[in-house]
């Protein structure tokens, strides 16, 4: 008889493959057993804090539309605003949807780039905000005798805030690789500001003024 046939026979080690995926799971299973990519867990926190942060700008619009209404402010464009509404909520669902749908997959350099970019519009639309105070609406409204406003972002821009709309359209599905919500986002959204705009000028033929008051979104934000 062999020696070695009688020795015990030692048990297999993992292998270094196998210690890796179960220490770094690709896939991680939320409340109601929904399974998603490990790396769509931080971009679904991020869409989270997008959407505090538009409950924010929205809770903000309420009171200043209230303060600009009891100074004798109208409103324009009502006609387009649940438009506006309806796209940037589209957008956040399908920022939501696409990566886990269609499996997109997280791009280092891409999804860095657009995190950038999306941290840059968030505070080019706060600086929006500082700067207006009250008078920054999501709505487009006229307040008479309101002097123009021409500090801040206002210096540089005459729609500053529709460049961080617009940049933020495309850079924030583009985090996850969502690019056919980025693209259909951003055709629509450019065919809506277009209406938007037109609203605006027509606010300020209205109004008697030549450039945008500080009561105009086009000085304010998109919902």
């Amino acid at each position: 008889m062999n020696a070695m046939d009688s020795m015990p026979l030692m048990p297999s080690m993992p292998s270094m493959t196998s210690v890796t995926a179960a220490a770094f799971p690709a896939e991680v299973t939320l409340p109601g057993s929904l399974t998603v990519p490990v790396s769509l867990v931080p971009y679904l926190l991020l869409i989270g804090l997008v959407v505090v942060e538009r409950l924010a700008e929205l809770i903000t619009a309420r009171r200043h539309t209230a303060w600009s209404l009891a100074r004798g402010g109208r409103e324009y464009g009502r006609g387009h605003y649940p438009a506006m509404v309806a796209l940037h909520t589209a957008l956040l669902v399908g920022c939501v949807v696409e990566p886990w749908a269609a499996g997109r997959p997280f791009v280092p350099l891409l999804g860095w780039s657009a995190l950038g970019v999306v941290v840059a519009a968030q505070g080019l639309r706060w600086w929006c905000i500082a700067t207006l105070g009250r008078r920054w609406n999501t709505r487009v409204l006229v307040v008479p005798g309101l002097p123009l406003v021409e500090a801040g972002p206002y210096r540089l821009l005459r729609h500053p805030n529709y460049v961080a709309v617009v940049a933020e359209g495309v850079a924030l599905p583009l985090v996850h690789t969502a690019w056919l919500t980025a693209l259909g986002f951003t055709v629509l959204n450019l065919l809506l500001l277009r209406i938007r705009i037109g609203c605006e000028d027509a606010a300020l033929t209205d109004g008697g003024r030549l450039r945008a008051p500080a009561s105009v979104p086009s000085a304010g934000a998109a919902p």
